[in-house]
Formats: C-alpha cells, sequence, structure tokens
C-alpha cells in the first residue's frame, strides 16, 4: 500500500486551520483595500481580485503537493536547495530593483519573489542533512555545516539587500536546538541582542558594569570545582568589546532606515510625520478598535487610507480596528493553534527527515507571525515580514502553502514510511 489511502491520512484539522486563515486574510485584504465606487470581487486591478487569483492558484499547487511522492523531497533535497540558491543569485542579473531591493523577478505584470521559495528549499535540505545518522549536533565540524547551509541563503538575501526576509532563516536555529545544539548557543544569541539593545539605551559603562557583576555572581554561586577564572575574564573581555562596539556599529555599519526603526522603536528623535509615520497610525488604528471593533468594513483609519501598504505588512492593523481587541487574540488563536498542530505533527513522524522538516515549517511560520503581530504593537523594529496566509501577495501565499503541505503530505504517508 502506497498513495491510495493518502487522503484517508492527511490531517483536516490542519487545512482546515489553513482554510480559516486564508479566508480569514481575503476577507481583511477585502476591506483593506476596498475603492469607494462599486467593483466585482474579482477585478484583479484590485488588490482582493488579484488575492482570489493567488487563492485559486494555490488549490493546483496543493493537490500536486498531496498527489506526488513524498520521497522526492528527501531524494532531491540538495537539488530543489542549488536551485533556490541559483534563483536568489540570479537576481543580482535580472532582479527588478524596488525601493532600493533587487528581490524581485518581474515578467510582465508577474512577479515572483525567489526568497520565500528558498525557505522551502533550506528547511529541506537542512531536514536531509540533520537526519542522516552519522550527523550530531555536538560535534562542532556538524554544527559549521549545519550553519552553512542556514548561512549561505541569507548571505544572498542581505546582498538584496532584505534583512527581513534574511532574518527569518535564523528561526532555523531553533530546529537545530531541538536536534541537539548546545543551548549555549541560543543563550549567548539572546544576550547578544539584549546587550546591544541595552548598549544604545544607557551609557556602555553601565551596562559593562552590570555585566561584570552577573559574570561575578553566576562565579560564586557555581561549584568551586567548576569555577574557571580564565573563561569568567575572557567572556568579560568579549562581553566589554560587544558593548563598546555597538556605538559604531550602529552609527557606521546599519543603513539609515536600519537606525530610523530602532529609533521608532525606542522612541529617539522620532518625526511622527516621517519614519514614526506607519507605526503611529498601525497603533492608532488597532487602538481604536477598542474591545469588539468597529465592525467589517466600518474601520474609519482603514477606510481613510491612513495606514500605509496595509493590505500586505500592516494587515493585522484592520484586524484590530475592525474586529477589534477580542477579534484580534481570536486569529493570534488559530495562528497558535496552527503552530502547536504542526509541532503535535512533527513529534509523531516516524522519520526523522519528516520531525526536522515539521520543526522547520514550524519555525518560520512563528518568525514570521511573531515579527509581524510584534513590530506593530511596538515590541519590535518594523521590517517587511508578511504575515501568513494573511497578508496580501502571491509569492508569499504560494511559498507558505508549499511550504504546509509538503509536511502534511509527509505525515499523511508516515504509514508507508521509506
Amino acid at each position: 500500500m502506497k498513495n491510495q489511502s493518502v487522503t484517508n491520512n492527511i490531517d483536516w484539522i490542519t487545512i482546515l486551520l489553513y482554510a480559516v486563515l486564508v479566508g480569514l486574510g481575503w476577507m481583511t485584504i477585502y476591506s483593506a483595500s476596498l475603492p469607494n465606487e462599486e467593483t466585482s470581487i474579482f477585478d484583479i486591478s484590485q488588490a482582493y481580485g488579484k488575492q482570489i487569483m493567488f487563492i485559486m492558484t494555490s488549490i493546483p499547487l496543493i493537490i500536486v503537493t498531496l498527489t506526488a511522492d513524498a520521497k522526492i523531497y528527501d531524494k532531491y533535497a540538495f537539488i530543489f536547495y542549488g536551485f533556490g540558491l541559483l534563483l536568489l543569485a540570479g537576481l543580482f542579473v535580472l532582479g527588478k530593483t524596488i525601493k532600493g531591493q533587487t528581490n524581485w523577478y518581474s515578467f510582465g505584470g508577474f512577479s515572483l519573489q525567489p526568497s520565500e521559495f528558498a525557505k522551502i528549499a533550506t528547511s529541506l535540505v537542512l531536514a536531509k542533512f540533520l537526519s542522516d545518522v552519522q550527523i550530531n549536533l555536538k560535534n562542532t565540524n556538524h554544527q559549521l555545516l549545519a550553519f552553512a547551509i542556514i548561512a549561505l541563503p541569507v548571505l544572498l538575501i542581505m546582498m538584496q539587500p532584505d534583512a527581513g526576509s534574511a532574518m527569518i532563516f535564523v528561526s532555523l536555529s531553533l530546529v537545530l536546538y531541538r536536534e541537539g545544539l548546545p543551548g549555549w548557543y541560543l543563550g549567548t544569541g539572546a544576550i547578544a541582542i539584549v546587550l546591544f539593545l541595552a548598549a544604545l539605551l544607557v551609557r556602555p559603562q553601565f551596562v559593562i558594569l552590570f555585566g561584570a557583576l552577573v559574570i561575578l555572581a553566576q562565579y560564586f554561586v557555581t561549584r568551586r570545582a567548576m569555577r574557571n577564572p580564565i573563561l569568567s575574564s575572557l567572556i568579560f573581555v568579549a562581553m566589554t568589546a560587544f558593548v563598546l562596539s555597538v556605538s559604531y556599529v550602529y552609527d557606521n555599519v546599519l543603513e539609515s532606515h536600519q537606525k530610523d526603526r530602532i529609533n521608532v522603536l525606542f522612541g529617539k528623535d522620532v518625526n511622527m510625520q516621517a519614519e514614526g509615520y506607519n507605526l503611529n497610525q498601525a497603533q492608532i488604528a488597532i487602538g481604536s478598535g477598542g474591545w469588539f471593533g468597529k465592525g467589517y468594513l466600518e474601520g474609519t483609519q482603514t477606510k481613510g487610507g491612513f495606514v500605509p501598504e496595509q493590505h500586505t505588512d500592516y494587515i493585522f492593523t484592520t484586524v484590530g480596528e475592525e474586529w477589534g481587541f477580542v477579534g484580534g487574540i481570536a486569529v493570534i488563536a488559530v495562528f497558535i493553534t496552527l503552530l502547536l498542530r504542526i509541532i503535535y505533527l512533527a513529534e509523531r513522524q516516524k522519520s526523522k527527515f519528516s520531525r526536522v522538516y515539521g520543526y522547520c515549517v514550524a519555525s518560520i511560520l512563528f518568525m514570521h507571525f511573531f515579527v509581524n503581530i510584534t513590530m506593530l504593537i511596538k515590541l519590535f523594529p518594523t521590517v517587511g515580514v508578511p504575515l501568513p496566509f494573511f497578508s496580501y501577495g502571491g509569492s508569499s501565499l504560494w511559498a507558505f502553502t508549499l511550504l504546509l503541505f509538503i509536511f502534511i503530505k509527509m505525515d499523511a504517508n508516515k504509514v508507508n514510511e521509506w
């Protein structure tokens, strides 16, 4: 028995959650882009009309993905990865530059963003690599190879430059941690982020002093046999050098728009009619919704077009204004349910390849969801990251659909594991 019972093994709960998010997403796009004059919902001159087209063309992708042999994702993972890197590199020759970023192919009226599909290819090859029985993430060489798999597309995307898309790939480090990567990697990364932000907010001397106190406390709390004064000293030196370098990096490495986004996050030197405008309007729209919202199609901020790009990266502001706090929490609950469902399915896989890929799917979707929502409530710098299945766009919808349904196919096929 191979694929004849696949439809019976498909996880319909995951598909239902996907359909709910896509449906709610289209409703929100419709509200955010509805013109004053009456027009058909299939009018492809409008964002909601194009999104219907994107949704309809997603159906053949789903059918092909679910009927294809699940073994091809394992067998040809490196080919998919190589093709993904080739598409990213090809942008520097054939790509279209929009707002200073060369991250799109444009053919007539059709556009494609390869970084969205590179996430799928990277997830497949990372799953292929980690599923090798000889790979052990306690081994430094194996760690470096795993990081290299993630770093290659990141470097190409950063050269576009598209820091938002590149940042999503960092979420795959969570998969490495699940598969045995030592926890100090994640801990070091988290501490570096905290130190960087702290050095921007207060004087570096205070940050260094506080860090020294923490290191001393850790040293004396540790059992005497485990104390290592040389290691503690090296950690202090590294921390000090990092904190003192923050000012230089901020002034000389970061682009002006990146510095503006950090300033907006902290409320430093922000012009609300310039760099702070988008986020300020987004917060006004969300806050104006109150507990239960103004009603579907009744958002005054949305109808007035006060929030730029509201049907794309700022789509959740329409949810907040028209559906209120309760509606926003309901949408968030659907996303969290989908993420938990994917993790549950990943843990029940019989093959390591399927399990690792499932965690890649969960990590990528979580990073998109977390960054998109938190940037709107001023907990994260504003970056161009779409809300999965919700934001307008063909590339993002098709890529998220393929990303998810490849895993659904793997899960349906687990009774026939290779």
